[in-house]
């Protein structure tokens, strides 16, 4: 077996992910949304995983609740994640470690303006690697910076509720500063440890309103470009953030500490992540693996690699799944034969979860169920919500076998 990290083989690992959003921050109108809690991933939760085994995942993307786990400041409570940690080892599931999936605790004021937020969010990631460093050698600070920006500083949907292009900046140099702050730390404890940062690959068809094309072009990378001290105040998205109170001293302070993904994970949906803005109207296009492979080498040409997909699936059905998982993963590999590092492939959601959507309103989660996974939840008469594989399944399972054999193989 090479000693080497495993993003540093030649060859492609084939992944699932479980959703695992959490806003556990509830008001008028605005319900509690967890993931696991709607999916009843807290009580089934040896059966996804071994679920996510048996599909022949070499890995799994895998979130940590950091509102249940650390209920009070400095206080952790790790019987959960003892036994998931145990059985995760038992299986062989490399977990990549998603330590923040949008939400902060209840005790966290203001959530992301928090003043101690990049200090409060890193002393937790310390806490989480250096207990399961035996057991947890990848981690994400933080899952999709510029989405989290948009759904708690732009729109307003999510605490703490800013709107507008001076909220969507707030938002994000505190998310950006938590994300070093978090991989500092991590290191600190675990130096061995590896990085897979991940951001929505957005994607803009048309005239675009009100921000121009161009800086939209360019804000989907500022977290990146950010974190990695890349941003530099005369570029298009840094005069934007001169514009709203960044200062030479923030951009310094990135400079100087600048920390770098050992991985780069890429979010792709083929219906919805590629949007056409006109005067202000926000329009899903569906872009296929056309789509895909643009945004692959656009972040393949601005960082480099490693590279891997870290979320993708379809909302359709169980045959219009197959045919993408087919379709994507042939793009993928044909990528890679053109000379671009790509070294991991994530089916995400793994089994069916809940819109947000569902936060907004009073309906069942089952009225809000999305159909992409590889598995499907089927709610029983005793209200348990079972897990049925269906036949992207045994697809999944096809694929990631034979990419493994063929590494042996070779």
């Amino acid at each position: 077996m090479s000693d080497s990290p495993w993003y540093q083989e030649n060859r492609m690992r084939y992944g699932v992910g479980i959703e695992d959003t959490f806003i556990p921050q509830e008001r008028v109108g605005h319900r509690k949304l967890d993931e696991y809690e709607l999916t009843q991933h807290y009580r089934y939760w040896r059966e996804d995983l071994e679920l996510a085994a048996q599909a022949g995942a070499e890995f799994i993307r895998w979130g940590v609740p950091w509102y249940l786990v650390e209920p009070r400041p400095g206080e952790f409570d790790w019987f959960w994640l003892d036994e998931v940690t145990a059985v995760m080892r038992d299986l062989g599931l490399r977990c990549i470690v998603d330590l923040m999936h949008y939400g902060t605790p209840l005790w966290l004021d203001n959530s992301f303006l928090n003043s101690s937020y990049p200090e409060r969010v890193a002393s937790y990631g310390r806490a989480v690697a250096e207990r399961y460093r035996d057991v947890w050698t990848d981690y994400t600070p933080l899952n999709e910076p510029i989405v989290n920006a948009e759904w708690c500083g732009q729109n307003g949907a999510w605490p703490p509720y800013l709107v507008g292009d001076d909220g969507f900046i707030r938002v994000l140099m505190q998310l950006a500063r938590g994300m070093v702050r978090t991989q500092q730390e991590i290191a600190a404890v675990h130096p061995d440890a590896t990085f897979v940062h991940v951001d929505a690959g957005f994607r803009y068809e048309g005239d675009t309103s009100p921000l121009p094309r161009e800086l939209l072009e360019e804000r989907r990378f500022a977290a990146l470009d950010l974190i990695t001290g890349r941003m530099h105040r005369d570029s298009v998205v840094g005069e934007w953030l001169v514009a709203h109170g960044v200062t030479e001293n923030d951009f310094e302070w990135f400079r100087t500490n600048a920390v770098h993904p050992d991985v780069i994970g890429v979010n792709y949906y083929p219906h919805f992540t590629t949007v056409r803005m006109v005067d202000g109207t926000t329009t899903p296009v569906s872009a296929g693996t056309a789509g895909l492979r643009d945004l692959v080498t656009a972040y393949s040409a601005r960082y480099g690699g490693p590279l891997a997909v870290t979320e993708t699936s379809l909302i359709g059905s169980v045959e219009e799944r197959i045919a993408w998982l087919r379709q994507s993963s042939a793009e993928l590999n044909d990528l890679r034969a053109e000379g671009h590092p790509i070294v991991g492939y994530t089916w995400f959601p793994f089994f069916t979860m809940v819109d947000w959507l569902y936060r907004f309103d009073a309906k069942t989660p089952d009225e809000w169920f999305l159909s992409f996974g590889l598995v499907d939840l089927v709610r029983a008469a005793d209200q348990r919500l079972e897990r049925v594989p269906n036949a992207g399944f045994e697809q999944f399972r096809s694929l990631a076998r034979g990419a493994r054999d063929d590494a042996i193989g070779g």
